[in-house]
Parts: structure tokens; sequence; C-alpha cells
């Protein structure tokens, strides 16, 4: 699914994340040059009147030096969820910094039960290293 162009997908009524938590683990093995790790947690929530399966997401992370890292590929975490209409998906993945702090958003790109491409956007949440 080439999802550099969202022109042509719809944000239907009734998709949505929520970032449910974000949390700094200063004991996983990392990195030198990425040594920052945190672990969020989200739930895509389909309130619309149909299943909607997740095709890709799109990440857009920007430190605290305002350097942007763009991620987007196939699926989530390794796997394409059919989300039944007044179901979730919930899942947790992480996110590795080399700075102090960052901002990360994003959307995931899906299609509806007739094909049509859909898109939900990722709320803004903030990574701080605590002090």
């Amino acid at each position: 699914m080439n999802m550099s162009s969202t022109g042509q997908f719809t944000e239907p009524e009734g998709l949505r994340v929520s970032v449910d938590r974000v949390m700094y683990q200063p004991h996983v093995a990392t990195p030198p040059d990425r040594p920052h790790c945190f672990v969020y947690f989200i739930t895509i929530h389909n309130d619309t009147q149909g299943p909607i399966t997740i095709k890709g997401r799109k990440w857009v992370v920007t430190n605290d030096r305002g350097e942007i890292t763009a991620v987007e590929g196939d699926g989530v975490v390794g796997q394409f969820p059919e989300i039944a209409p007044g179901d979730e998906f919930t899942y947790n993945s992480f996110h590795l910094l080399d700075s102090g702090s960052a901002v990360a958003e994003g959307s995931y790109l899906g299609v509806d039960a007739e094909g049509k491409k859909v898109v939900t956007r990722i709320p803004k949440f903030k990574m701080v290293v605590p002090d």
C-alpha cells in the first residue's frame, strides 16, 4: 500500500486512537546511539458501522533538537488487525530516542468493508527522560 499520498483516504467518524500510557524504560538494553527507550500503549477504537482492517502506519517523531524521524510500514506490530464495529485493537510498542525528549504523532491507514481507504490520526504524545 503506497502510504505517501493520503489524499484519497477518508477519516471516518467513529474511528479513533487513544494513547493509553507512555513509560520510560531505563533498564532496557538499547544501542549506544539511541539510549532512551519509551514503551507506549495504544488502542484503536472502531465505533463505525463496519469492520476496518489496519494496513499500515506512519509515525513522525520530532526530538528536542528539532530533528524529524519519519517511520512508515505495513500493519501494526506485524499484524493487519481487522477491527469489528464496536471493537478495539490494543497493543504496545516502543520508540528509542537519542535525545532527552521527543514528540510522536502519526496515523494508521486501513480499508473499510467496501475497500475504501481510511485514515485515523494518532494523538501527539511526549516522551521525556526524567531527571
